[in-house]
């Protein structure tokens, strides 16, 4: 297996999570703090999870500036729901 067959291998998967996975999570929990909802314990822990697998595979998308792009606006979705969260917690107490 080529290098360029074995990215293209982990291309799909990381697609294939991020389709499936990770940003409908995203989406709905964006929704929830729009409508300066609190996140839960489980939700924090999505975050957690997510950008550790971002910052994981960031040396891949340095290889491969062609998904920069989509790396920055999900870390960017990431980081508007991260920003209203903490809006959100400072307001409720």
């Amino acid at each position: 297996m080529t290098n360029s067959e074995k990215d293209a291998g982990v291309i799909e998967v990381l697609v294939q999570r991020l389709e499936q996975q990770r940003l409908p999570r995203a989406l709905d929990l964006k929704a929830l703090v729009d409508r300066g909802e609190r996140l839960s314990s489980l939700d924090i822990a999505f975050l957690d999870e997510a950008l550790e697998d971002a910052s994981e595979v960031k040396p891949f998308f340095d290889q491969h500036p062609e998904w920069q792009d989509l790396a920055g606006r999900i870390a960017h979705l990431y980081k508007e729901i991260t920003t209203k969260a903490l809006e959100n917690e400072q307001g409720a107490s």
